[in-house]
């Protein structure tokens, strides 16, 4: 039994989105940095890297401050993140940043119809 009063309800469970739309978008656009010329195959070992970290360090921020997530999800989705990023090809990271995108976008658009 709760010891709460009649006129207070238990807070919602959230439901929002497992990325932050602004990690997401992060995400594109340091992906689509593989389009660059300057991105030859003869300095990936630096674009790879420095990739990784320009999305993993921003995510976990975002993931932790922002969207309020505990320091072992963010570091986990953060990490998922930068390595989508340093994948040498800016279609895994952009795909699945357009998702994420996607899904918040409809989230929020059918949340406003329940209203």
């Amino acid at each position: 039994m709760t010891n709460l009063p009649a006129t207070q309800t238990v807070p919602p469970r959230d439901e929002s989105a497992l990325i932050h739309p602004l990690s997401a978008l992060l995400l594109i656009v340091i992906d689509n940095l593989w389009l660059l010329a300057d991105f030859a195959a003869l300095l990936w070992i630096v674009t790879i890297p420095i990739s990784f970290l320009a999305v993993f360090l921003p995510s976990f921020l975002i993931q932790k401050y922002v969207k309020g997530d505990q320091t072992g999800r963010a570091l986990g989705i953060a990490s998922f993140l930068g390595v989508l990023a340093a994948v040498p090809t800016p279609i895994t990271g952009t795909s699945v940043g357009l998702a994420v995108l996607g899904y918040a976008g409809f989230r929020r658009i059918f949340s406003r119809r329940k209203a």
